[in-house]
């Protein structure tokens, strides 16, 4: 697959994702909205503002807002999702996130992988509390296939001596003798060291 139809692919499910997602917390309740997710801290609601956030700063907001706290994004993420909530309403964040499916947001230095990934992991933290479908084995196949070893090393998963094997989709990462079968799911949940993934 040539590199232009690789990003065609990955835009294409990238909005499936967001269309997924918007589609799955349209129907959610009030009390399903206030459910604590896999961030830690972080209801449902505070993941939907995260995951609009993109859409709703401007680059020099964001700039200003990062360095504001020290240069530490994960700080500014947390302290704008609570502040955001509390002025955004559930359906006032849910249009957000409707009316940008297709926008072509690509974080810095991500790319358009970069946004899928997002999407589909931050899904994650919303769907594994509420006992609802996660993204397609296929799409979660296609964010592993392009993270990189820099992007995977990021959340501090360890895969010496192991090799995780996918059991509903052509997967494998790392190279150890140790193998661990698993869903696509659960492949990704082990390597953003989130709950539901597998102990290597």
């Amino acid at each position: 697959m040539t590199e232009n139809m690789n990003e065609k692919l990955i835009r294409s499910e990238t909005i499936a994702e967001r269309t997924r997602l918007t589609d799955l917390l349209a129907g959610l309740t009030e009390e399903q909205w206030a459910t604590p997710s896999l961030c830690e801290g972080w209801r449902v609601r505070e993941v939907a503002a995260h995951l609009s956030m993109p859409f709703r700063l401007s680059v020099p907001q964001f700039l200003f807002g990062v360095v504001s706290n020290g240069f530490r994004f994960d700080r500014f993420a947390d302290r704008r999702a609570r502040a955001d909530t509390e002025q955004l309403s559930d359906a006032q964040l849910l249009a957000v996130l409707r009316n940008n499916i297709d926008t072509d947001w690509r974080p810095p230095g991500g790319g358009v992988a970069g946004a899928l990934s997002h999407d589909v992991i931050h899904g994650l933290d919303i769907t594994e509390p509420l006992g609802l479908p996660a993204a397609p084995p296929e799409r979660i196949r296609l964010v592993l296939d392009n993270a990189g070893e820099r992007n995977l090393s990021h959340f501090g998963v360890d895969l010496t001596g192991s090799r995780l094997i996918a059991d509903d989709v052509d997967l494998t990462l790392g190279e150890g003798p140790r193998e661990i079968r698993m869903s696509a799911k659960e492949m990704l949940l082990t390597v953003t060291k989130r709950a539901g993934g597998a102990v290597v």
